[in-house]
C-alpha cells in the first residue's frame, strides 16, 4: 500500500499574497524558504506519493480568471519537476467557502479514491499545510497532520491529529526522514500482567502505574531525562512481595527498547554520562551491542526506599539488559540512598538518550564492524 503526503500549495510550497490571497501573476510567484530543497529530498529519499490539494476560491470566475492562474501555477510545477519533484496528482477545488462544496478542503470530495484500503495506507500518511483546515482534512482522511504555522490549535481532535508543528521545512524533512521509533509490549504471566508503550523519539512524557510509588517515580525519571514517551501499566502480585513486579517490568521494558531500536542503523550505539546530584556522583555507560551484560558497583545500606527493596535495583537493571540485549555499566557514590538511586536512573536515562540518537546523514550505517548488532 502507498503512503501519501497530501501537500497544500499557497502558504506551504509558495508564498500566499497577504491582500487578495491569489497567485495570479508570475510576479507574485515566490517559493517558501527551503521548500524546494526539502521537497526534493522527500521525493528522492522517501516512499511517499506526493499529492497536491489546494482550494482556489472562485477560480474561473470574474474575481479570479483562469488565464491569470495557470501561468504562475504551471511555472511552479515546471520548477518543481526540474528539481525531480513529481506530483502523482494535483487536486484543485475552485469553489467559494460559502458554497460548502463537498470537494472543498477540509471535505474529502476530491480525494475519495484514496480511501481504497488496498492501494493506500492513510493511517501512515500525512497532510501538510498552513491552515487549521489542513489539520481537519487529515482527520477526515484518517491521516496525521504536519502543520506549517504558528496559529494556536485549541480543538482537542486537531491537537491529537497533529504530528508536527513547525515553520521550518528542514524540520519537516527531518521528521519524515526520522520516523518515531515506537514499540508496545504486553507481558502476561501467572504472577504479573504488564503493558509497556514506548516512543524513543517523544518529549519525555510518562504515564506510570506499577503499584509501587517509588518505582513509578524512577520510571518517570527515565522518561523525562531520556526524552522518551513511556507508559507502563502493571498488575502484579504485590500481596506476595515486590519481586515479580519489578523484575518483569525490567524484562518488558528492555524488550520494548530492543523492538523500538529495530535494525539500529544510524544510531550512536554507545552512551555514557557522569551525573552529579547533590552529594551523589554516578557513572553510567550503555552499549546496545546485541549482547547482554551488566557491571554494577552500587551498594545500599537501607532495606527499602519507599516500597521498593534496594536489593531489587540491581535486579531491575539486570532484567533490562537481558531483554534489551545491551551492556550496562553503573558506578555510584553517595551518602544519601535516595539520591544514589535517583542519580542512577537519571544517568541511565541520559546514557540511553545519547546511545539511541540517530545521525540523519548516516542512516544506512550500522555501528559495528561485525555487520550485525
Amino acid at each position: 500500500m502507498k503512503k501519501v503526503l497530501f501537500i497544500d500549495r499557497d502558504g506551504t510550497i509558495i508564498e500566499e499574497p497577504p491582500v487578495d490571497f491569489q497567485v495570479d501573476s508570475l510576479e507574485k510567484l515566490a517559493f517558501l524558504p527551503k521548500a524546494i530543497s526539502n521537497l526534493r529530498k522527500i521525493a528522492e529519499e522517501l516512499d511517499y506519493e506526493l499529492v497536491m490539494v489546494t482550494n482556489q476560491d472562485g477560480l474561473g470566475t470574474d474575481s479570479f480568471p483562469e488565464e491569470t492562474f495557470w501561468p504562475a501555477h504551471n511555472k511552479m510545477m515546471q520548477t518543481l519537476t526540474g528539481e525531480n519533484i513529481h506530483f502523482a496528482a494535483v487536486h484543485i477545488d475552485k469553489t467559494f467557502e460559502h458554497e460548502n462544496a463537498p470537494t472543498r478542503k477540509p471535505r474529502t470530495g476530491m480525494l475519495t479514491g484514496y480511501f481504497d484500503t488496498e492501494k493506500y495506507d492513510l493511517a501512515h500518511s500525512y497532510v501538510l499545510g498552513d491552515r487549521l483546515t489542513d489539520i481537519q482534512l487529515a482527520i477526515n482522511l484518517g491521516a496525521k497532520a504536519i502543520y506549517l504555522g504558528s496559529s494556536p490549535i485549541d480543538v482537542p481532535e486537531q491537537i491529537a491529529a497533529t504530528a508536527l508543528i513547525s515553520q521550518d521545512w528542514d524540520a519537516i524533512y527531518e521528521f519524515l526522514r526520522l520516523p518515531a521509533r515506537k514499540a508496545t509490549v504486553e507481558r502476561i504471566t501467572r504472577e504479573t500482567k504488564i503493558w509497556v508503550d514506548l516512543n524513543l523519539d517523544g518529549k519525555g512524557k510518562s504515564d506510570i502505574d506499577t503499584g509501587l510509588g517509588f518505582f513509578d517515580h524512577m520510571l518517570d525519571q527515565l522518561a523525562k531525562h531520556s526524552g522518551a514517551d513511556l507508559s507502563v501499566k502493571v498488575e502484579g502480585d504485590l500481596h506476595i512481595d515486590e519481586h515479580h513486579t519489578i523484575e518483569d517490568t525490567g524484562l518488558a521494558l528492555g524488550e520494548a527498547y530492543l523492538n523500538a531500536l529495530g535494525h539500529k542503523k544510524g544510531i550512536s550505539r554507545y552512551g555514557f554520562y557522569l551525573l552529579p546530584m547533590d552529594e551523589a556522583l554516578v557513572h553510567a555507560a550503555i552499549d546496545f551491542s546485541g549482547r547482554n551484560w551488566i557491571v554494577w558497583d552500587a551498594t545500599f545500606k537501607r532495606e527499602k526506599i519507599g516500597e521498593m527493596p534496594t536489593e531489587m535495583f540491581f535486579h531491575f537493571f539486570k532484567s533490562f539488559t537481558d531483554t534489551a540485549k545491551c551492556n550496562l555499566n553503573i558506578k555510584a557514590e553517595a551518602d544519601n540512598e535516595h539520591h544514589k538511586i535517583e542519580a542512577i536512573f537519571k544517568a541511565f536515562a541520559k546514557s540511553i538518550k545519547m546511545a539511541v540518537k540517530r545521525d540523519i546523514k548516516d542512516l544506512d550505517n550500522l555501528p559495528s564492524t561485525k555487520g550485525v548488532l
